[in-house]
């Protein structure tokens, strides 16, 4: 006793070893991240009066002060968790309206505006069913242009798609089971699993939008339109024999307007 007075030393801080601080603020850790973990937007105020809504003792210093341990005082971000998806089978059809493949683009005019492109095709004979251009183009602007290809070509047996979130949007999810077409996600980070489109993607971004400066959306409109009826019916691909998509694998109302041409 004599010797902690000398020293100026605590006998209940002599007689009673140290805990670590981790081990001494273990309930205050655990009662913090069931709150932020069920409530991630919550701040430092309203975690801590859920805690002493819940009949916690520690005052607001200690708890303070755990919160920042923790790194909770930093700006937090609560991640959207992409569901669980299954490996597709990517198989080329042999018939066209199998499986149309959907990818998104971006690109910026010279100015510095940014726009974006929704590129279509059908994978039975790689053909380029739309590519459409415009600044934004939310999961409505995605169903109206597949309303349109559908009154074009038909319906399609599936769309094979990312998981982009105008493709896993509650409304397409909707559309396309009105119409009784399925929706084939890829695996995310997998892109090799959507490879068809991929593959049209290069093309388009290495002949048009790498290829020119656009100052206007209706120039970027109009090289598009006439690069895509050129790599349908001209350019030769090397996957189908050095064939263009229409010639390899022609829709029925091209062979209809073929045969009428040469009868006339």
């Amino acid at each position: 006793m004599r010797a902690c007075r000398i020293v100026r030393f605590s006998r209940a801080a002599y007689y009673r070893a140290p805990r670590p601080a981790l081990q001494a603020d273990a309930e205050v850790i655990a009662a913090l991240q069931a709150i932020v973990e069920k409530h991630p937007r919550h701040g430092f105020w309203k975690c801590y009066r859920r805690m002493r809504r819940k009949g916690h003792p520690w005052n607001h210093k200690r708890v303070h002060r755990v919160y920042c341990a923790l790194q909770l005082n930093l700006p937090r971000r609560a991640k959207r968790r992409l569901p669980q998806r299954l490996r597709q089978p990517l198989d080329a059809p042999a018939t066209l309206n199998t499986v149309w493949a959907l990818d998104f683009m971006s690109d910026a005019l010279y100015g510095g505006r940014k726009f974006r492109t929704l590129n279509i095709i059908d994978e039975g004979n790689r053909e380029g069913l739309m590519i459409d251009v415009a600044f934004s183009i939310p999961s409505t602007r995605v169903i109206r242009m597949l309303d349109q290809l559908v009154a074009t070509y038909g319906r399609p047996g599936a769309l094979r798609m990312d998981n982009g979130p105008e493709l896993i949007s509650e409304a397409l999810a909707e559309w396309c089971g009105q119409r009784g077409i399925t929706m084939h996600h890829i695996q995310p980070g997998k892109p090799d699993q959507n490879a068809y489109i991929e593959r049209f993607n290069r093309s388009y971004r290495q002949e048009v939008l790498d290829a020119y400066v656009f100052g206007s959306i209706d120039e970027v409109i109009a090289i598009t339109e006439e690069w895509l009826e050129d790599y349908n019916s001209e350019r030769p691909h090397d996957s189908l024999g050095q064939l263009p998509p229409r010639t390899f694998l022609p829709r029925p109302n091209q062979v209809r307007e073929s045969s009428f041409e040469l009868s006339t």
